[in-house]
Order: C-alpha cells, then sequence, then structure tokens
C-alpha cells in the first residue's frame, strides 16, 4: 500500500517547489481562458464564414509574430528580467480578449476583426513564449526538470478538457461575447502568480548588439549534438501532426454532420490524451533512448491522424483522437524535456526561442496549406497525407539513428558550443 502514495510523490515531485505550483496553478487557470475563447473563436469564424481556409488563416495570424520576433523575445528574455517580460505578454492578450468581448457584444464583429487580434495575441505571445520557456527551468532542480516539464503539459491538457467544456456550455447558452470576457479574466491568474514567485535569474550586462547575440544562440544551435536534428524535427512534427484539432469543425459538419457538442467531445478526447500522455512521461524519472522512443511515439501518431480521417464511425473517431492527444503530448513533452537539457542556462532564452519557433511555425504553415487543400483533396484525404507524411520523417530520423545525438549537455564537449 506505501507504494502508491510513493508512485504519486514521484509523479507531482515538481509540486515541492512553491514558485513553480504558483506558476502552475495561474498557467492553468489563464489556459483554461484561452481554450474557452478559442472553441467559441473557431465556431464563431466558420460560421461567418463557411469557409475552412479562414480557420487555417486565423491560426496562420495569430502564429505569424512568432515566427516573425520570437528570436528576438530569445535576447531579451537572456537579457532582461523575463518576469517583467511575461506580464507585458499577459496585459496585450487580456486587452484583446476584453476588445473582443465588446466588439462581438456590440454586434459590429467582422472576421478580420478577429484575424487582427490574433496577430496581436500572437505578438505578445512571441516574447512572452522564450520568457516562460527560460524561467521555467529555474523554478525547480536540474534533477526535477523533465518532470516540471510534463506537469506543465498537464496543465495545458488539462484546460484543453476544461476549457471546451466550459467554452461549449457558456457559447451554446450564454453566448461568443461570455466566452472572451472569460478569457480575458482569467489572466489575472497569471499575473498574480507572476507578482508572487522569486525570480533567481540575474541577467548579466553585455554590449553585445541584438543581432549578435541572436547569431551566438544560432552557432549554439548549430554545433551542439542534437540541437540541429531536434529543431527540425519539432517543425516537421507541428507542421504535419498538429493541424488536426484546427481542422475538426470541417470534420464536424462535412463527416459526421453534427454541431457544438460533437466538437466538444472530440476535444475534449484529444485532452484526456494529453494527459495521459504527460502523465506517462511524467511518470519516468530517468529513461535511456530517450530520442528513439520520441521517434516511435511520432510514427503512431501519423498512423493515427490517418486512420482518424479516414474513419466516419464517431465512437472509432474518439478512441483515435485520445490515441493521437497521447502521442502528441508525449512527443512535445519528450523533445522540449531534451531540447532544455541539450542547452545551456546562459543560452536558454536565444535557443528555446529558436526551437519553439521550429516547433510553433509548423502549426500555422501546416493549417494554412492544409486549408487550401481541404477543398480540392478533401478533408480526409488532406489531412491523412500529413498523417503519412510524419510517419515517413520519423522513420527516416529512426532509421538513420539521429536519435543517438539527443544528449544533455553535461555529457558534450564545451569546446564544441563555438561561443
Amino acid at each position: 500500500m506505501s507504494r502508491t502514495p510513493q508512485f504519486f510523490a514521484r509523479i507531482f515531485r515538481a509540486f515541492r517547489y512553491r514558485d513553480f505550483r504558483l506558476m502552475w496553478l495561474g498557467a492553468c487557470v489563464s489556459t483554461i481562458g484561452t481554450f474557452v475563447q478559442q472553441f467559441a473563436q473557431s465556431w464563431l469564424v466558420y460560421d461567418l464564414t463557411k469557409d475552412a481556409f479562414y480557420l487555417g488563416l486565423d491560426l496562420f495570424l495569430g502564429q505569424l509574430p512568432i515566427m516573425m520576433f520570437s528570436l528576438f523575445g530569445g535576447v531579451f528574455a537572456d537579457r532582461m528580467d523575463r518576469r517583467k517580460m511575461l506580464l507585458a505578454s499577459q496585459y496585450i492578450q487580456m486587452a484583446c480578449a476584453f476588445l473582443l468581448a465588446a466588439l462581438f457584444g456590440l454586434h459590429v464583429v467582422k472576421v478580420w476583426h478577429i484575424l487582427t487580434l490574433s496577430f496581436f495575441v500572437g505578438l505578445g505571445q512571441s516574447f512572452g513564449g522564450p520568457a516562460y520557456s527560460a524561467l521555467l527551468p529555474t523554478l525547480v532542480g536540474p534533477e526535477d526538470l523533465s518532470n516540471a516539464i510534463a506537469m506543465n503539459s498537464i496543465q495545458f491538457n488539462l484546460a484543453r478538457i476544461v476549457g471546451p467544456t466550459i467554452g461549449g456550455l457558456a457559447y451554446t447558452t450564454l453566448g461568443a461575447t461570455w466566452c472572451f470576457t472569460l478569457n480575458g479574466v482569467s489572466y489575472i491568474a497569471v499575473i498574480a502568480s507572476l507578482l508572487m514567485i522569486q525570480v533567481k535569474f540575474v541577467p548579466t550586462k553585455t554590449t553585445v548588439s541584438v543581432l549578435s547575440s541572436m547569431k551566438e544562440g544560432i552557432r549554439f544551435i548549430r554545433c551542439r549534438d542534437g540541437m540541429s536534428a531536434l529543431v527540425i524535427l519539432a517543425f516537421c512534427t507541428t507542421l504535419f501532426g498538429f493541424s488536426l484539432n484546427s481542422f475538426l469543425p470541417v470534420f464536424v459538419r462535412t463527416i459526421f454532420h453534427k454541431g457544438p457538442e460533437t466538437y466538444t467531445l472530440l476535444l475534449v478526447c484529444s485532452g484526456a490524451g494529453s494527459i495521459a500522455g504527460a502523465l506517462s512521461v511524467a511518470a519516468v524519472e530517468k529513461m535511456k533512448g530517450q530520442g528513439r522512443v520520441t521517434l516511435l511515439i511520432l510514427v503512431l501518431l501519423g498512423l493515427t491522424i490517418a486512420a482518424f480521417s479516414i474513419s466516419h464511425w464517431l465512437p472509432l473517431s474518439c478512441v483515435l483522437m485520445f490515441l493521437a492527444g497521447t502521442a502528441v503530448m508525449a512527443s512535445a513533452s519528450f523533445m522540449v524535456s531534451l531540447a532544455q537539457l541539450i542547452t545551456t542556462d546562459a543560452m536558454r532564452g536565444r535557443v528555446m526561442s529558436v526551437y519553439n519557433l521550429a516547433f510553433r511555425a509548423g502549426i500555422p504553415l501546416g493549417s494554412l496549406i492544409l486549408g487550401k487543400l481541404i477543398p480540392t483533396f478533401g478533408v480526409s484525404r488532406a489531412l491523412s497525407g500529413a498523417g503519412l507524411a510524419l510517419t515517413a520523417i520519423s522513420l527516416y530520423f529512426l532509421l538513420t539513428n539521429r536519435a543517438a545525438t539527443f544528449q544533455p549537455a553535461s555529457t558534450q564537449e564545451a569546446g564544441k558550443t563555438g561561443i
């Protein structure tokens, strides 16, 4: 019987740290609000346009600033107070949520309003994302970093279940205005947690230009064994493997001929699977061959996406969404853990900004491409092709033994960094 408490203590060991607990709770509440808005926003965009392209365009514009500015955000995350950067990011996103609520409440909202605000939200995230990625490892001990990353994934995916559920209820009973308002209010939680934590990182003063610092980060990635391969793999994973949820409204309308309730059900199944995947990663303390396991999971993800794309039976599709969610979160958690372990704290902001840029750039590009392919080939063929492409790329990395280069920074020679 004593093994059960020890098992849970091992899974949730990152919660021993006060600052991590505060950040986790604040981020969880805020992310729930984000998914409440995302539910209403995706449904609203598709209802206004009846065109899958605009779903992809909305996501693309939300990620475009991240592609444009996150490298600068990474430099500033190594030079400035990371907490202040995160606070500024939250203020921008909160203002956008309240503005969209006002526009919808006044019955003057247009598609271009939504697209423009998505861009400004992405602008805030382009500086907040690198700061958060760099701040997270400083809240826990190095031995608990992988667990903290998995716990962070759990809060994100717990929000993926709770958020769409609340979003579906709020949208159908109260209207989209309340979905956007709830998201705006949710930012108060993460702002409060940021004001309460103690940031240990003290940026070093430097006279090196921003562009030179950015080049140092890129040079570090090129010279550090395994980092370049991880960046490429992250981009390919999101390009081909992360677009499924974006086009669920199309499946719900055209394949299952259902409404928001079915959309919510599929999102909840995906979120539940993601929590299962993150818990599996959190339960692992040390794993040999982590890179190889990640690639095997990505092969499974690609095949699951292809199977979902051709399924016309809702119960099977729910199971496949659960499996896809599990594979998405397990692979993403393993990859970001590997990236954090390979880099060093002095370079963390810049290196993780490049990694996050690659990881996040694949999402809008994949959505935009699929948004154009779906009207021509149909949603089933387009998504199944993306799933099979991910499977092929993962198999290539697996068969060429690229996973063997994924090693923590402590096992690599410092002289190889080129810094």
